[in-house]
Formats: C-alpha cells, structure tokens, sequence
C-alpha cells in the first residue's frame, strides 16, 4: 500500500511526459505535412497503422499512408492551402497505448478558413517512441451535396 501512494507522482509524471511526447508527434506531424515530406510522415505510423479519412475507405498500413499524405500534402501546397492545430488538445497515455485529440483549420492561400474540424489519434508506444496506430478526423461542415 505504502508503495502504491509513493509511486503514483511517479506515474502522473511519466503520462504527464508521454502526453508530451505524443503532442509532439502531432507537431511533427504538421511540419512534415507542410513540407510534402512523405518519408517523415510515414516515419510516425506504426507499420500497422490504419488512416481513417472522411469519405473514402480506410489507408492500412504505413506504405499505404505515406501515399495518401503525399497526394494530399502536395495538393494543399500547391493550392496554398494552410493546416493548422488548434490551442487546446486533449491526450492521455497508459502504458504502451495513449491518445490525441483536438480542432484543426484549414486556410486558403488568403488567409480565409475554409475549413474546421476535429481529429483524433491512438498512438502506440514502440521501443519508446510514440507512433500513430489509428488515426482520423472529420469537418465540423457537412460537405456539398
């Protein structure tokens, strides 16, 4: 008993820091999506990483997934697209598995939003390092019929 009380700082601390570190996946995530960089955003997916995009089947695997960011990532840049996090996101972290959430927005090269969602990742920890192992969003907008 006396154990567990002592531990339990020690564990708020190491979820306090995989959050963290999760969050920090998110991030580079951005940059590399902001940069086309196909390799780096396949770098943070678990080899049996599942994308879930919104109307469109789901991207299994990490090959797979590099193709569809590359595709969309290229597409943004050469529209003058910018993807951006919103400032509060959420996360938690147990273990080996842990979580992300928050709001995105999405600006045309004139700075107006032309689009706002939500997201959510599950991350894996594999060998101390956070990856994606689910990962999706959706539009606060229904889109055109």
């Amino acid at each position: 008993m006396v154990a567990a009380i002592f531990a339990a700082p020690a564990l708020a601390a190491d979820a306090k820091a995989d959050v963290a570190a999760i969050h920090a996946v998110d991030q580079a995530w951005l940059k590399a999506f902001r940069a086309a960089d196909g390799d780096a955003m396949a770098s943070l997916y678990d080899e049996a990483a599942v994308l879930m995009p919104p109307g469109v089947p789901a991207v299994n695997g990490r090959t797979a997934i590099r193709e569809f960011w590359l595709k969309e990532a290229q597409g943004a840049n050469q529209g003058g697209m910018v993807f951006s996090f919103g400032e509060k996101r959420a996360g938690g972290a147990d273990g080996k598995l842990g979580w992300s959430s928050g709001s995105y927005t999405v600006q045309d090269k004139d700075g107006k939003v032309v689009e706002t969602g939500k997201f959510l990742s599950v991350n894996k920890k594999v060998n101390g390092k956070w990856m994606y192992l689910r990962d999706t969003w959706n539009a606060d907008r229904a889109p055109p019929k």
